[in-house]
């Protein structure tokens, strides 16, 4: 899918990862609407992205059926959508029993599971609808959509059973997904990114940090955002590229904690 002229939805675009693939999809010439809470920096980062098109920011909780609708409405009055990036995501830690004996609430749980993967779903779901109804390209494409999932999901760590759960249904629906789509044109695909430089693992003291970074093998720092785009951008643009997860983590392969 080449991304000149095309519309692209980054889900999360306001920051991290998902800002570094909005700036990448339209330096190629993508028109980009960032999908973000209304609390995020979005308006600005949209106005930072380079490029004339007129990238725009869609205020919503990906968990939000309406306000979603309301962003791929947005994003078609704009062109064809051709393009997601579904960046949006949280990470609350939290041990099944406490220290103090206590269970974890089951809302923090759910809450994880609702951003990360139903979220994701509801994104796709009303994405997508609007991708099939579009004209294909000459390549026979209507759409590509790319998920983030983690590493979590295949070797996640003490504390980390809602969000390797959450990132685990979106590695499992990735394949199907694809095989529902591809009637259609649409491709589905994954990133798992490791240990990144993110707002989110900026929230950890520097001794942790330093810690994670060391355990990867090669190169042993955190992934930059750029990367990730870098990836997320090639897994646009190769049309073979179909329901398939990337890792993209410096051979990392988590330990317990």
């Amino acid at each position: 899918m080449d991304p000149q002229g095309a519309v692209a939805i980054v889900t999360g675009g306001a920051s991290g990862l998902g800002a570094a693939t909005a700036a990448r999809l339209a330096e190629r010439g993508a028109t980009v609407v960032i999908l973000d809470l209304p609390s995020s920096p979005g308006e600005q980062t949209a106005a930072s992205l380079p490029g004339n098109a007129p990238h725009t920011f869609a205020p919503a909780d990906v968990q939000d059926a309406e306000a979603v609708q309301q962003a791929v409405q947005a994003a078609t009055s704009r062109g064809p959508l051709r393009i997601l990036v579904n960046c949006a995501g949280i990470g609350t830690p939290g041990k099944v029993v406490a220290r103090d004996g206590s269970p974890m609430p089951l809302e923090q749980f759910a809450r994880v599971v609702g951003v990360n993967l139903i979220g994701t779903f509801n994104v796709i779901r009303i994405a997508a609808a609007a991708m099939v109804a579009q004209e294909p390209t000459a390549d026979g494409e209507r759409g590509v959509i790319v998920n983030t999932a983690s590493v979590a999901a295949f070797d996640g760590q003490i504390g980390q059973a809602s969000y390797s759960a959450s990132k685990g249904g979106i590695v499992g629906m990735t394949l199907p997904l694809a095989r529902d789509l591809a009637a259609s044109g649409v491709r589905v695909n994954t990133i798992a990114p490791g240990i990144f430089d993110t707002p989110l693992m900026n929230a950890a003291p520097q001794n942790v940090k330093d810690a994670l970074a060391a355990g990867v093998p090669n190169p042993s720092r955190f992934g930059r955002p750029d990367e990730y785009a870098a990836l997320a951008l090639h897994v646009v643009e190769n049309q073979y590229l179909n329901g398939e997860v990337i890792r993209l983590d410096g051979a990392l392969r988590m330990p317990p904690r």
